[in-house]
C-alpha cells in the first residue's frame, strides 16, 4: 500500500491499519531526515497549509509548524482568539476567507468534536483534525503508538495501560482505536468518575488499583487532569488523586518489571507523576516530542500526494 485510504485525518476510527503502517513507515524516513545537519526537504513546496487554532495550544501547534517549515510548505497561521471569530464569525466563514487564499491544507484545532469532520464536509481542502474538544487527536495517538514501536519493536501483543482522566481526553480516545487496531491489549485506570461509562464497549479493561494496572503492562500512558474541562469536582482533592493514581519513583522502582513511562504533555509534575519519573531511563517523554515531528511530516506529506 502506498497511498492513505482517506483523504483526511478526522480521527484514528476512520484508519486502516494498513494506513498507520504506511504513516509509521514514512516517518521513519522523515526521523532520518531531521536528524541529518540539513534539516529541510523540499517535498511540500507548492503547498501551502493553514494552522487554525480555536484552542490554545503549545506543543501541538509548535510541533505542526516545524513538521510543515521542515517539510518547505507556505504555513500560514491563524489564532482564532485573535480574529474576527470574536466578532461573530462563523467556522465556515473563517475557512472559506483562508481558503480564498489558495490554501490546500488545513490543520484545526476546535473546542468542539466533529468540528473537523462538519468543515471537511464543506471545503475542497485535505483537514488534519489537531484535536476537537474531548472526541479525537489523531496524530497524538500516532506519535505514542510510533513511540512504543520505537521503544519495543511492535504494538502488537504489548499491554498497554492509560491512566488518569479518561472521560475529558481525546489523547485517551485515539490512542484506544490505535492501539486496538495494531493488536495491543488495553486497560484504563483512574478513578471511576473519570471513566465513560461506555469505555468498556470499546474492547478495552477496567482497572482501579495503579498498582496492579502496572504491574500487568508494559507501558504506562499518563494522562494529567484536564482541569479546564472540569465543570464539577470529580475527586475530592488533588493530593488525594496523586495519592491513589500518581507515579512517583518508589512506585515505579517496586513493580516486578520495567515498564515504559509517557505521557503527551503538558505535565502537571508532581499530580500525575513526579519528576525523577518523567526524567527516568524509563521515561520516552522526549522522544514522543521528537516523534511528533516525523510523525506530523509524514501525514501531511502522504496527504498532499492526494491533493489534486
Amino acid at each position: 500500500m502506498s497511498e492513505l485510504s482517506v483523504k483526511h485525518l478526522l480521527g484514528i476510527k476512520y484508519l486502516k491499519e494498513q494506513d498507520i503502517q504506511l504513516i509509521f513507515e514514512t516517518a521513519d524516513n522523515f526521523k532520518e531526515v531531521i536528524n541529518r545537519s540539513i534539516k529541510k526537504v523540499p517535498s511540500l513546496r507548492d503547498i501551502t497549509i493553514a494552522n487554525i487554532f480555536f484552542e490554545n495550544s503549545t506543543r501541538t501547534r509548535l510541533s505542526f509548524e516545524l513538521a510543515e517549515k521542515r517539510l518547505s510548505a507556505d504555513v500560514v497561521n491563524f489564532s482564532a482568539s485573535q480574529s474576527s471569530v470574536k466578532k461573530g464569525e462563523t467556522l465556515i466563514d473563517t475557512v472559506n476567507n483562508i481558503l480564498s487564499m489558495k490554501v490546500d491544507m488545513v490543520v484545526m484545532r476546535h473546542p468542539n468534536p466533529g468540528a473537523g469532520i462538519f468543515l471537511s464536509r464543506h471545503v475542497e481542502a485535505s483537514i488534519i483534525n489537531a484535536g476537537d474538544g474531548a472526541h479525537e487527536h489523531p496524530t497524538q495517538a500516532l506519535l505514542d503508538s510510533y513511540s512504543i514501536r520505537e521503544k519495543l519493536g511492535d504494538v502488537a501483543g504489548k499491554n498497554v495501560v492509560i491512566v488518569g482522566d479518561i472521560l475529558h481526553s481525546r489523547v485517551a480516545l485515539s490512542n484506544i482505536f490505535a492501539l486496538k487496531l495494531q493488536g495491543a491489549n488495553v486497560k484504563v485506570c483512574g478513578p471511576r468518575t473519570l471513566l465513560p461509562k461506555y469505555i468498556e464497549s470499546l474492547g478495552v479493561a477496567v482497572e482501579t488499583d495503579l498498582r496492579k494496572a502496572l504491574n500487568w503492562c508494559d507501558v504506562a500512558n499518563m494522562l494529567r487532569i484536564q482541569n479546564e474541562r472540569l465543570d464539577i469536582s470529580y475527586f475530592p482533592t488533588t493530593r488525594e488523586y496523586t495519592q491513589q493514581f500518581g507515579v512517583n519513583k518508589v512506585l515505579l522502582d517496586s513493580l516486578d518489571k520495567e515498564i515504559v513511562i509517557m505521557h503527551p504533555g503538558p505535565i502537571n509534575r508532581g499530580v500525575e507523576i513526579t519528576s525523577d519519573v518523567a526524567d527516568s531511563k524509563q521515561s520516552i517523554i522526549l522522544g514522543q516530542v521528537e516523534n511528533g515531528v516525523a510523525i506530523r511530516m509524514a501525514v501531511m506529506y502522504l496527504l498532499a500526494s492526494k491533493i489534486k
